[in-house]
Protein backbone atom coordinates (compact mmCIF):
# COMPACT_ATOMS: atom_id res chain seq x y z
CA UNK A 1 0.00 0.00 0.00
CA UNK A 2 1.38 3.70 -1.02
CA UNK A 3 0.12 6.71 0.85
CA UNK A 4 -0.46 9.39 -0.68
CA UNK A 5 -0.55 13.25 1.50
CA UNK A 6 -2.41 15.58 -1.26
CA UNK A 7 -2.08 19.00 -0.37
CA UNK A 8 -4.11 21.41 -1.99
CA UNK A 9 -6.11 24.52 -0.77
CA UNK A 10 -9.48 24.30 -2.91
CA UNK A 11 -11.63 22.09 -1.18
CA UNK A 12 -13.60 21.15 -3.94
CA UNK A 13 -10.28 20.16 -6.30
CA UNK A 14 -9.15 18.36 -3.46
CA UNK A 15 -11.59 16.59 -2.42
CA UNK A 16 -11.86 15.32 -7.14
CA UNK A 17 -8.09 14.43 -6.59
CA UNK A 18 -8.08 12.61 -3.96
CA UNK A 19 -11.20 10.60 -5.22
CA UNK A 20 -9.03 10.04 -8.68
CA UNK A 21 -6.15 8.71 -6.38
CA UNK A 22 -7.68 7.00 -4.48
CA UNK A 23 -9.24 4.74 -7.73
CA UNK A 24 -5.88 3.51 -8.03
CA UNK A 25 -4.93 0.09 -7.20
CA UNK A 26 -2.72 0.12 -3.99
CA UNK A 27 -3.60 3.60 -2.98
CA UNK A 28 -4.39 5.03 0.40
CA UNK A 29 -4.95 9.15 0.32
CA UNK A 30 -4.68 11.48 2.61
CA UNK A 31 -5.54 15.37 2.00
CA UNK A 32 -4.94 18.36 3.90
CA UNK A 33 -4.73 22.36 3.10
CA UNK A 34 -2.56 24.49 4.08
CA UNK A 35 -3.16 24.87 7.93
CA UNK A 36 -3.14 20.79 8.10
CA UNK A 37 0.39 20.23 6.38
CA UNK A 38 2.10 20.87 9.69
CA UNK A 39 0.37 18.27 11.77
CA UNK A 40 0.53 15.81 9.13
CA UNK A 41 4.38 16.11 8.46
CA UNK A 42 5.89 17.09 12.07
CA UNK A 43 3.34 14.80 13.98
CA UNK A 44 4.49 11.13 15.43
CA UNK A 45 2.08 9.20 12.83
CA UNK A 46 3.98 7.41 10.04
CA UNK A 47 5.37 9.76 7.00
CA UNK A 48 3.58 10.08 4.10
CA UNK A 49 5.09 7.55 0.93
CA UNK A 50 4.15 10.91 -1.02
CA UNK A 51 3.29 14.05 -1.21
CA UNK A 52 1.59 15.82 -4.21
CA UNK A 53 0.10 19.28 -4.86
CA UNK A 54 -0.92 20.86 -7.07
CA UNK A 55 1.40 23.76 -8.55
CA UNK A 56 -1.96 25.81 -10.01
CA UNK A 57 -3.75 25.93 -6.85
CA UNK A 58 -3.42 29.48 -4.75
CA UNK A 59 -0.55 29.67 -2.52
CA UNK A 60 1.00 26.79 -4.53
CA UNK A 61 4.37 28.12 -4.03
CA UNK A 62 4.23 29.00 -0.83
CA UNK A 63 2.96 25.33 0.16
CA UNK A 64 5.75 24.14 -1.25
CA UNK A 65 8.40 26.04 0.60
CA UNK A 66 5.98 24.97 3.95
CA UNK A 67 6.81 21.51 2.64
CA UNK A 68 9.72 21.65 2.41
CA UNK A 69 10.93 23.10 5.68
CA UNK A 70 8.80 21.03 7.40
CA UNK A 71 9.89 17.59 6.04
CA UNK A 72 14.05 18.49 6.40
CA UNK A 73 13.91 18.93 9.77
CA UNK A 74 11.98 15.77 11.01
CA UNK A 75 13.81 14.01 8.61
CA UNK A 76 10.80 13.20 7.02
CA UNK A 77 12.17 13.22 3.27
CA UNK A 78 9.37 12.17 1.81
CA UNK A 79 8.88 12.35 -2.41
CA UNK A 80 7.28 15.03 -3.33
CA UNK A 81 5.39 15.06 -6.66
CA UNK A 82 3.64 17.88 -8.56
CA UNK A 83 0.93 18.66 -11.02
CA UNK A 84 1.80 21.42 -13.45
CA UNK A 85 1.81 22.71 -16.84
CA UNK A 86 4.86 23.07 -19.36
CA UNK A 87 3.69 26.90 -19.44
CA UNK A 88 4.82 27.05 -15.80
CA UNK A 89 8.07 27.94 -15.47
CA UNK A 90 8.50 29.80 -12.43
CA UNK A 91 6.25 27.14 -10.34
CA UNK A 92 8.39 24.16 -12.21
CA UNK A 93 11.49 26.01 -10.86
CA UNK A 94 10.23 26.06 -7.13
CA UNK A 95 9.52 22.54 -7.46
CA UNK A 96 13.03 21.75 -8.43
CA UNK A 97 14.61 23.78 -5.74
CA UNK A 98 12.23 22.04 -3.37
CA UNK A 99 13.39 18.69 -4.45
CA UNK A 100 10.54 17.42 -6.32
CA UNK A 101 11.05 13.84 -7.89
CA UNK A 102 7.78 13.56 -9.69
CA UNK A 103 6.50 16.27 -12.32
CA UNK A 104 3.43 15.32 -13.64
CA UNK A 105 1.43 17.05 -16.27
CA UNK A 106 -1.93 17.95 -15.69
CA UNK A 107 -3.60 17.45 -19.30
CA UNK A 108 -1.88 13.65 -19.43
CA UNK A 109 -3.67 10.37 -19.40
CA UNK A 110 -4.65 9.31 -15.60
CA UNK A 111 -5.18 5.52 -16.22
CA UNK A 112 -1.07 5.06 -14.62
CA UNK A 113 -1.01 7.74 -11.66
CA UNK A 114 -1.46 5.24 -9.12
CA UNK A 115 2.04 3.66 -10.79
CA UNK A 116 3.62 6.87 -10.80
CA UNK A 117 2.91 6.84 -7.24
CA UNK A 118 4.20 3.58 -6.43
CA UNK A 119 7.29 4.62 -8.45
CA UNK A 120 7.97 7.63 -6.42
CA UNK A 121 7.12 5.87 -3.34
CA UNK A 122 9.80 3.15 -4.29
CA UNK A 123 12.39 5.43 -4.26
CA UNK A 124 12.15 6.51 -8.22
CA UNK A 125 11.75 9.55 -10.32
CA UNK A 126 8.84 10.33 -12.84
CA UNK A 127 9.03 13.30 -15.31
CA UNK A 128 6.22 13.52 -18.03
CA UNK A 129 7.93 13.84 -21.55
CA UNK A 130 5.67 17.36 -21.74
CA UNK A 131 7.33 18.89 -19.14
CA UNK A 132 11.15 17.01 -19.86
CA UNK A 133 12.54 20.27 -21.74
CA UNK A 134 10.79 22.71 -19.69
CA UNK A 135 12.47 21.30 -16.52
CA UNK A 136 15.62 20.86 -18.29
CA UNK A 137 15.58 24.46 -19.49
CA UNK A 138 14.69 25.63 -15.63
CA UNK A 139 17.11 23.18 -13.97
CA UNK A 140 19.79 24.86 -16.25
CA UNK A 141 19.63 28.38 -14.58
CA UNK A 142 23.11 30.11 -14.25
CA UNK A 143 21.91 32.34 -11.62
CA UNK A 144 22.68 32.13 -7.69
CA UNK A 145 19.78 32.15 -5.35
CA UNK A 146 21.37 35.95 -4.24
CA UNK A 147 21.59 36.82 -8.10
CA UNK A 148 18.13 35.88 -8.15
CA UNK A 149 16.23 37.89 -5.14
CA UNK A 150 18.57 41.13 -6.41
CA UNK A 151 17.12 40.73 -10.28
CA UNK A 152 13.78 39.98 -8.70
CA UNK A 153 13.97 43.15 -6.47
CA UNK A 154 15.18 45.14 -9.40
CA UNK A 155 12.31 43.86 -11.41
CA UNK A 156 9.51 45.54 -8.91
CA UNK A 157 10.94 48.89 -8.88
CA UNK A 158 13.51 48.72 -6.24
CA UNK A 159 16.76 50.96 -6.81
CA UNK A 160 19.96 49.88 -5.37
CA UNK A 161 19.44 51.16 -2.21
CA UNK A 162 16.29 49.85 -2.17
CA UNK A 163 17.25 46.21 -3.04
CA UNK A 164 20.50 46.99 -0.06
CA UNK A 165 18.33 48.26 2.36
CA UNK A 166 15.95 45.09 1.79
CA UNK A 167 18.72 42.37 1.30
CA UNK A 168 20.96 43.94 4.07
CA UNK A 169 23.94 44.14 2.28
CA UNK A 170 26.40 47.54 0.63
CA UNK A 171 25.57 49.06 -2.24
CA UNK A 172 28.72 48.22 -4.23
CA UNK A 173 27.48 44.10 -3.70
CA UNK A 174 24.35 45.04 -5.03
CA UNK A 175 25.66 46.48 -8.29
CA UNK A 176 28.18 43.56 -8.44
CA UNK A 177 25.37 40.70 -8.11
CA UNK A 178 23.53 42.92 -10.72
CA UNK A 179 26.87 42.43 -12.69
CA UNK A 180 26.81 39.03 -12.28
CA UNK A 181 23.30 38.20 -13.47
CA UNK A 182 23.79 40.29 -16.50
CA UNK A 183 27.02 38.78 -17.67
CA UNK A 184 25.12 34.87 -16.81
CA UNK A 185 22.16 35.48 -18.96
CA UNK A 186 24.31 36.98 -21.59
CA UNK A 187 22.07 40.06 -21.18
CA UNK A 188 22.95 43.33 -22.35
CA UNK A 189 21.67 45.75 -19.72
CA UNK A 190 19.90 45.06 -16.28
CA UNK A 191 16.65 45.71 -18.44
CA UNK A 192 17.41 43.04 -20.98
CA UNK A 193 18.55 40.73 -17.85
CA UNK A 194 15.06 40.92 -16.57
CA UNK A 195 13.53 40.39 -19.80
CA UNK A 196 15.49 36.87 -19.91
CA UNK A 197 14.81 36.14 -16.46
CA UNK A 198 11.10 36.37 -16.93
CA UNK A 199 10.83 34.57 -20.17
CA UNK A 200 12.77 31.54 -18.39
CA UNK A 201 10.69 31.60 -15.53
CA UNK A 202 13.60 32.36 -13.19
CA UNK A 203 12.07 35.21 -11.48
Amino acid sequence: MTTVLLVHTVPLWRASLASLLGAGQGIEVTTADREAIRPALAGSGPAPDVILTDLDCPDSLDLLEEVRSLAEPHGRGCPLAVLTRSDRPRGLRRAYEAGARGYIDKYRLVDDLSEVMHKLADGGRHIDESLAFSLLHVADMPLSPRELSVLSLAESGETVTGIAGRLHLTQGTVRNYLAAAIRKSGARNRVDAIRRAKEAGWI
